[in-house]
């Protein structure tokens, strides 16, 4: 067969990229064609994406992919929750807010009182966050209700970047599904979820299953940039589903956890599944590739170290992330530990000093050097991870002999040691591209170049390697988590 190339938008919360994946009929090769910054602006005490620029980034992408050879099709995958709204004249009536933006304070405790945590969960199956789709909205309604009324359309960030390439509004499944406003079931808005919180309806778009052709790319854009008449395919538009559709087993049950800025670690099931244990653990069901069901938990990942690299930076101390992890390696095993999820280390900020006030406030040895400070963070996620590890057995009733980390966590040894070494299981790391390998694999097989996703991810096998990591240590990581599971509340 002759070549088949597709153009891959992966948009993180703190960078972007453009791709070309290539495919010739037995590996898909990836070239990182554009790389970019994506850097959110605070303006007026507003925490706001940087959509404009973004999308000149996009088109820059274009151009390059055009004079790299070309491409057949587009695909564009994100971050969760983030939404645009359109005006009538089918123009964005502002920048999208981030989800770090403290407008949803509150906000779940509002809706709560009108829809019961119970029903509202059998209904979505999500876990509840405050920065939900749904609480963004009940905040807007709530504070700028004027937002709702000149509002056209709501798009969800990846649905935005197709509506900007193409001018179609669709609304991709795996992204409706973060919103905490879709029926798990039938994947359909919920009625009741929006009747009850008198959130309109009237701003959604029909809900389209993940490989769907929205259209093609507009005149305007191929006219400008010298681009072909491509195909625009609604990828998994959640960076997540996309990673999940890249895991490289032939197994139907399986771990993983897509370790990036957040980390999502779950699993891959027929169907939803939803009842008061799920609830109670605060697990997510999302839908994927095909239909499927990722049942999962949200955990704060390697923004933690992320923000506490900033954060050394502010305070003159230039540090690389290999020189925090020897850092934290150096430094005493197993003596303090927090919650990762808990509210204050959402926000950006001083993530190494309210590190110190968790453990102060805690009764634990208050870490004080670089090195103790992110001791404390790898092993806490680590054993998080644990935690969530023992919640999807507890909710499957099943067992899973490797846990496969995906995504740009499998670069750091250290955090892939510990995982293993606290989750008492064997890690296979990689591929670091995932999500990117995901979005490629998705588009082929909406142009029929690859048959099935069990294909797909035998292909992506055998396109990448990964790294084993056996678990060391177990008594020692057994009884640290005894001592964790005390700060989890």
């Amino acid at each position: 067969m002759s070549e088949k190339r597709v153009l891959v938008f992966d948009f993180g919360a703190s960078s972007g990229r453009a791709m070309l994946g290539k495919f010739n009929g037995e590996t898909i090769s990836l070239e990182e064609i554009h790389r970019f910054e994506n850097n959110p602006v605070k303006l007026n005490g507003t925490f706001y994406w940087d959509i404009y620029r973004l999308f000149y980034e996009v088109r820059q992408g274009i151009s390059k992919a055009v004079l790299a050879g070309g491409f057949d099709s587009i695909g564009v995958d994100t971050w969760g929750v983030d939404f645009g709204l359109i005006g009538t004249d089918g123009a964005l009536l502002e920048s999208p807010v981030h989800y770090r933006d403290e407008r949803t304070k509150g906000m779940i405790e509002k809706a709560l009182m009108l829809l019961p945590r119970e029903r509202f969960y059998k209904i979505t199956g999500n876990q509840f966050m405050d920065i939900n789709t749904v609480f963004q909205l009940v905040s807007l309604q709530r504070k700028r209700p004027h937002m709702l009324k000149n509002a056209q359309t709501l798009l969800l960030m990846p649905d935005l970047f197709n509506y900007l390439l193409t001018g179609v509004k669709k609304s991709e499944a795996s992204i409706a599904s973060t919103t905490q406003m879709m029926n798990a079931v039938n994947k359909k808005w919920s009625d009741t979820v929006l009747d009850t919180l008198k959130l309109p309806k009237r701003l959604l778009t029909e809900i389209v299953p993940s490989g769907t052709i929205v259209g093609k790319l507009s005149d305007s854009i191929c006219n400008d940039l010298n681009a072909p008449k491509a195909d625009v395919i609604a990828v998994c538009g959640h960076d997540t589903q996309c990673a999940v559709a890249a895991v490289p087993t032939e197994e139907k049950d399986f771990i993983f956890i897509s370790c990036g800025t957040w980390s999502l670690f779950g699993t891959e099931l027929d169907e939803p599944l939803i009842n008061p244990v799920s609830e109670a653990l605060n697990l997510t069901n999302e839908t994927g590739f095909g239909g499927t069901t990722t049942f999962l938990k949200n955990i704060i990942g390697l923004w933690l170290i992320q923000e506490s690299r900033r954060q050394f930076r502010r305070e003159g101390t230039e540090l690389s992330f290999a020189e925090l992890e020897k850092l934290a390696l150096a430094a005493e095993p197993f003596q303090s530990f927090i919650n990762p999820d808990a509210p204050e280390f959402v926000p950006e900020g001083d993530i190494p000093e309210r590190v110190r006030e968790f453990c102060k406030r805690t009764g634990q040895h208050v870490p004080e050097s670089v090195g103790e400070v992110m001791r404390c963070i790898y092993e806490s996620l680590a054993l998080k991870y644990r935690q969530a590890f023992e919640e999807i057995k507890i909710c499957t009733g099943r067992e899973y002999r490797t846990i496969n980390l995906i995504g740009g966590g499998t670069k750091d040894g250290l955090l892939c040691q510990m995982t293993a070494n606290a989750c008492n299981c064997s890690v296979t790391a990689g591929p670091i591209e995932a999500t990117a390998y995901g979005n490629a694999a998705i588009q082929l097989i909406a142009a029929g170049a690859i048959p099935d996703i069990k294909t797909a991810r035998k292909i992506i096998a055998e396109s990448d390697s990964v790294k084993t990591y056996t678990p060391d240590n177990a008594e020692a990581w057994e009884a640290a988590y005894e001592r964790y599971r005390e700060f989890q509340d």
